[in-house]
């Protein structure tokens, strides 16, 4: 994943794309720093979940700029969203969440809400970066309830 992303930055920089090159070297920079915080090289479900923190920065952006009318700053972050979720891998469809989250129920027999955080651990190293957890925490609250 890394290596992708410098790729498409050298060839962003060839092409003069100055906007994606920004962009890319903005993303390059939260890689790094998380490398430098974890003090390791970071694998490819790390680097997705920075691409989807920095998204999430340019999410919450975007609705103070919109909600202030400065149309020309909330279309930046929508082509900087955009690029990032390039990126992204696909995220997992509702059936198939369901079915992991089933298997993890059917392994562990969690029986209370006291189970709750094993029990999305577990789905959490299955499902990596490819799920949004608040919903899997979602799904797994009402199982428990």
């Amino acid at each position: 994943m890394n290596d992708k992303i410098k790729e498409d930055l050298v060839k962003s920089m060839k092409e003069q794309d100055k906007f994606k090159t920004s962009v890319l070297r903005m993303l390059k920079s939260a890689i790094q720093t998380e490398k430098i915080n974890k003090n390791k090289d970071l694998t490819d479900d790390e680097i997705i979940l920075v691409i989807k923190k920095q998204i999430k920065i340019r999410t919450s952006s975007l609705e103070e700029y919109e909600k202030y009318n400065r149309l020309d700053l909330a279309n930046d972050l929508k082509k900087e969203i955009d690029i990032l979720n390039t990126y992204l891998p696909a995220d997992l469809t509702d059936d198939e969440l369901n079915k992991i989250i089933d298997d993890v129920f059917e392994k562990l027999k969690p029986s209370s809400i006291k189970d709750m955080g094993k029990t999305i651990k577990e789905i959490s190293s299955i499902v990596g970066a490819r799920a949004d957890m608040s919903l899997v925490s979602k799904i797994v609250k009402e199982r428990l309830s």
